[in-house]
């Protein structure tokens, strides 16, 4: 089985969704179950309804899950595993206090030293401290394990003394219950971003004390640890203070779903395709293959996705996802397309299209009031229904209006389009047509 594990902490992050859509491939490739795991232990932290925000997501992206878990509701396994490595000696209270282990990590710093914790402190605050934590036992020896992505990763005994798996208020820490509920569910292979490479030899050493205990074969997992995502500008790792970090702001952007997965996917690897699927995906990724480099992230370049595959939806669908009235309309937003990238940008336009125009103020330094409304006044005579095409229309507008060459064009685009620059009028015309009583439509009153 393998596992995404997010927290109900804030806005999930493209590195968190990286990691979805990367343990959905394998999982589909393998076909081995995936599960998504809520780490919602930290209640202080929580935030309401993200849980349910975090699998809208996945579900919007193409990602569905064979199980669904809620960390907390497996505390009592948790307590139940360290009373156990306590039984057996594998793990042990610590009275140490905060201000104690403060105190042993500046002397570390002093003396230009690492920091390492020592078991014979554990007792020396007994009587000071009636409220201890427990710590696993470091190990003497050496551990390894082979990354999928950066090859063997090693750590010494000095790098791996004993650590903390329950507080002094009985929760777990992140690690413990993170391994836990590994062991629990036999999830055999971890795909998770290369942040986690320190908690990985703590995580071992949980579950293999855990086999010890439960007298169970320890069951080694295959890790893949993916690359930062860096900003490509700054060359800095992605963090919440970049916008383009929350996938809710993309899709608040206008970004398709199907885009963002898209662009993670190909993130550090070389696909075949620029535009593919997440289902497509499946029959082509290799997760061996991707750099192990860290990946910038470039809006630029996801824009030009989205616009591909904006592109390559039907009239209905861009109907459905811009919430537009009438299914021409929908055939209206693909003209748009020509300078737009993003729903949003197609949804200001057509916006500035069906709103009042607002011909009192100046379009590039020139005031086109007077020959708007001129025009205006104009069109508002004739009978669209009888001019079927552009050039029969042009002609009779501007002997209606006695207007032409920039008099007339400009303010035509602007009664048209509600923008001084855009597409041939010739090709917004037939939806013109069609909707001239939405369309045509000042901001100030008649006459003014």
């Amino acid at each position: 089985m393998l596992r995404f594990a997010p927290s109900p902490t804030g806005n999930m992050h493209i590195g968190n969704l990286r990691a979805a859509l990367l343990n959905f491939i394998v999982a589909r490739q393998l076909q081995r179950p995936l599960m998504v795991r809520i780490e919602d232990t930290d209640s202080a932290r929580n935030i309401a309804h993200k849980d349910q925000e975090i699998l809208e997501l996945l579900g919007k992206m193409g990602i569905s899950w064979d199980r669904l878990v809620y960390q907390s509701a497996n505390l009592p396994t948790h307590l139940d595993y360290a009373q156990k490595l306590l039984d057996r000696g594998l793990a042990f209270y610590c009275h140490c206090t905060p201000e104690f282990l403060q105190e042993q990590k500046q002397r570390a710093l002093q003396e230009k030293r690492p920091f390492r914790y020592h078991d014979a402190w554990a007792l020396l605050q007994e009587k000071s401290n009636p409220n201890p934590v427990v710590r696993l036992r470091g190990s003497t020896h050496a551990l390894s394990f082979k990354d999928q992505i950066k090859g063997v990763i090693r750590f010494e005994p000095h790098e791996l003394d004993s650590f903390v798996i329950l507080r002094a208020n009985k929760t777990p820490t992140y690690n413990f219950a993170c391994a836990c509920d590994d062991f629990t569910y036999k999830i055999s292979y971890i795909i998770r971003g290369e942040d986690h490479i320190s908690n990985t030899p703590k995580q071992i050493l949980i579950q293999q004390a855990l086999a010890q205990v439960l007298e169970v074969n320890y069951q080694e997992i295959a890790y893949a640890h993916l690359p930062l995502i860096l900003n490509h500008e700054t060359g800095k790792k992605m963090s919440k203070r970049d916008a383009a970090s929350s996938v809710v702001w993309l899709l608040e952007q206008g970004f398709l779903p199907q885009s963002v997965a898209n662009y993670l996917i190909s993130l550090g690897y070389n696909p075949p395709t620029d535009t593919f699927s997440l289902h497509e995906s499946c029959a082509w990724f290799e997760l061996t293959r991707l750099s192990s480099a860290n990946a910038r992230f470039d809006l630029s370049y996801l824009r030009h996705l989205n616009h591909k595959h904006l592109l390559n939806l039907e009239p209905q669908e861009l109907q459905h996802l811009l919430k537009l009235d009438h299914p021409q309309k929908g055939a209206l937003a693909r003209l748009f397309l020509e300078d737009s990238s993003t729903l949003q940008e197609l949804q200001s336009k057509l916006e500035a299209m069906f709103s009042p125009k607002d011909i009192e103020q100046d379009y590039e330094g020139e005031n086109f009031y007077d020959r708007c409304l001129k025009l205006y006044r104009a069109l508002q005579t004739l009978d669209f229904a009888q001019l079927e095409d552009f050039a029969h229309f042009k002609q009779v507008a501007m002997q209606a209006s006695q207007l032409k060459g920039k008099d007339f064009f400009k303010p035509l685009r602007i009664l048209f389009t509600g923008q001084v620059h855009g597409m041939e009028l010739s090709l917004l015309y037939p939806f013109v047509r069609a909707f001239a009583h939405e369309i045509l439509i000042l901001k100030v009153s008649y006459g003014s």
